[in-house]
């Protein structure tokens, strides 16, 4: 990146930008309002004892996913659990770990949101070894909206990131760029697309 900065080459992010490259402007996802979203969807169900499982700390699109379930608990009156919010890491078996380590410490939950899709289809596959029904006993909502989320098992309700508009976007940045025009970071919205993997909070 001081490379590319230093020889003047135009650059445009596709993507969180990380302090080590904050020179560039950029093009991502609205991520805290997106998740906001996701976790409204889930209150809305009812659910107010809401597991996120998020992704690696240092990452921006991590922080800020969890900033925005934060920030929906709040609007709804919900008080923040640090109880109910494990570090889950990015991949299915991720997901599937933290299943396990929610259930053994005894954690109390009706839904849970997980940072990406792959941590929540293997969130479902725990669910569903341990034999905790998606989405009777459990709801999951995971955010990317992957190919695998609408073909699993049982579709998987997520966060559609804009994935053609930021493709356009970046573009338009990269033209002006190559026309010496200047060019500020944009961040697009998400929406929602509502699968079978959540449902209304199972009352006992």
């Amino acid at each position: 990146y001081e490379e590319l900065a230093e020889s003047g080459t135009p650059v445009v992010l596709l993507g969180h930008k990380a302090p080590f490259c904050s020179q560039f402007p950029s093009v991502e996802t609205e991520d805290v309002l997106a998740s906001s979203l996701a976790t409204r969807h889930l209150i809305e169900l009812g659910h107010k004892r809401i597991a996120f499982f998020a992704g690696a700390t240092h990452t921006p699109w991590s922080q800020e996913r969890l900033e925005g379930y934060k920030r929906a608990l709040r609007d709804a009156s919900i008080e923040v659990d640090e109880s109910l919010i494990f570090t889950a890491g990015s991949q299915i078996e991720d997901g599937e770990r933290t299943v396990g380590e929610m259930l053994n410490e005894g954690v109390k939950a009706t839904a849970i949101q997980a940072a990406n899709d792959l941590v929540a289809v293997g969130a479902m596959n725990r669910l569903r070894q341990e034999g905790i029904h998606v989405p009777d006993r459990m709801s999951v909502v995971g955010f990317g909206n992957i190919q695998l989320s609408e073909y699993c098992a049982i579709p998987l309700t997520t966060i559609r990131q804009p994935k053609f508009r930021l493709g356009i976007a970046a573009m338009e940045s990269i033209r002006k760029l190559l026309k010496h025009e200047s060019v500020d970071s944009r961040r697009i919205a998400a929406d929602l697309i509502p699968r079978q993997s959540t449902g209304q909070v199972h009352e006992p």
